[in-house]
């Protein structure tokens, strides 16, 4: 089967299984549970922990097997299935554990050990001083998406907040040398994706990443960067003051503890999130070895949609852009481009609230945009008509559906009408 072929295949798939399991998107806070010292009460670390609650105990448990070493996405599922849940896994033999596909001795002897020596204490007292949030995969505000994804992480720091809003996503990669048009294009791209609600998904390296970034900032939307480091040791260190914006207006997120460093091995890993948590991918300036292609690999293997954004023919940065059209990504060259392929997804989802949407910036409406919105409904009413129905003042009708028209939502045509997109 040829890439293409595959591609097709991967999004007639997942469209199919989006439509079938579409579900509203909740937010909760995970607990953090009440601290014993306020009682100047000196307990044992480990009996602290495990008597905070039931939930914090499952929290607990699965911090503590995400921390072994050598359990990874796969090895834990593999772990999940034979035993049923984390507290399980560490209570089991050394004979259980061998019995499952990918643990050995050595392996083994660390899970049983992880009572002892995985030092859980330590990393939540970490994410309480550092205002870093721990979602687990039994959290309800743990992204929908990366559910699908058949190695999820068993949990997530946070930096930042997650938002129901945040299910319409496309993530925008490239390579971190890139080209004046290579960053022009990624930060128009953004900016206009976010003007028209959707999320911007990056992992804030060097290049693409923090053009993607930068364009979702200035449009004010919503961006989420996922490490290959801890929340709390960002890499690149000249990205510290993106950073600090994507938090206050999007997340930091990482699998690993928040003052993890970054290491090579890691960055592979984060890329299958990248994808993961979005609902597609675009990819703009990547050679034939870059990592960006490893990502639009991903992206197939999970479903998602794959974009690629052309350059020069003679321009080594786009050779491998050109590689994915040629083996059948979708050639892209504006917002409309994307919206006109992310439309089916994102048609009708339920939202948290139970409202129904048909384009991701209905997500972000202030009252008076849903009113004017509202009034058009599915008919193509004359300007008069929407003014009288949504009892706004004439120029306020008039420019907010100037900004309706920026953001994609509706449309003039002849004959002073207005018809929603």
């Amino acid at each position: 089967m040829t890439l293409g072929e595959s591609l097709s295949l991967a999004r007639f798939c997942f469209r199919f299984r989006r439509r079938l399991e579409s579900q509203p998107v909740h937010c909760r806070t995970a607990g953090s549970g009440v601290s014993d010292r306020r009682l100047g009460i000196r307990r044992d670390k480990h009996d602290l922990l495990e008597e905070r609650g039931s939930v914090d105990s499952q929290l607990i448990a699965t911090l503590r097997l995400a921390l072994v070493s050598g359990v990874g996405p796969r090895t834990r599922q593999a772990l999940l299935s034979r035993f049923g849940d984390s507290a399980t896994v560490l209570a089991a033999s050394l004979s259980e554990l061998r019995e499952v596909d990918g643990v050995g001795a050595k392996l083994a002897e660390s899970i049983r050990r992880a009572s002892e020596e995985v030092d859980v204490e330590s990393q939540l007292a970490i994410c309480r001083e550092q205002n870093v949030r721990i979602v687990t995969d039994a959290d309800d505000d743990y992204p929908r998406l990366l559910r699908e994804i058949h190695d999820p992480p068993a949990v997530l720091f946070v930096r930042g907040g997650l938002q129901p809003s945040d299910a319409m996503s496309i993530a925008i990669v490239g390579t971190r040398h890139a080209t004046h048009y290579g960053l022009r294009q990624a930060e128009r791209l953004a900016s206009g994706l976010s003007r028209a609600g959707l999320t911007i998904v990056s992992g804030l390296a060097r290049g693409v990443d923090a053009a993607a970034h930068r364009g979702a900032l200035e449009a004010g939307g919503r961006t989420l960067a996922l490490l290959g480091s801890g929340v709390l040791n960002v890499y690149p260190p000249e990205h510290d003051e993106v950073a600090r914006a994507v938090i206050n207006n999007g997340a930091l997120l990482s699998e690993t503890p928040p003052m993890h460093p970054p290491k090579s091995g890691s960055f592979p890993q984060r890329n299958r999130l990248i994808t993961g948590i979005s609902l597609g991918v675009i990819v703009i300036e990547a050679s034939m070895r870059s990592g960006a292609l490893i990502s639009a690999r991903l992206a197939m293997e999970q479903g998602r949609e794959v974009f690629a954004l052309p350059g020069r023919v003679d321009s080594r940065a786009s050779t491998g852009c050109h590689r994915l059209i040629r083996d059948g990504a979708r050639l892209i060259e504006s917002v409309d481009d994307v919206l006109e392929e992310l439309g089916p997804l994102v048609e009708a989802a339920p939202t948290d609230t139970g409202q129904v949407v048909h384009h991701p910036a209905e997500l972000k409406l202030n009252e008076q945009e849903q009113a004017v919105l509202s009034a058009i409904g599915s008919e193509t009413p004359i300007i008069d008509e929407v003014i009288v129905l949504s009892r706004l003042p004439t120029q306020r009708v008039l420019a907010t559906l100037s900004v309706l028209e920026m953001r994609r939502l509706v449309r003039r045509l002849p004959g002073n009408r207005v018809t929603r997109m």
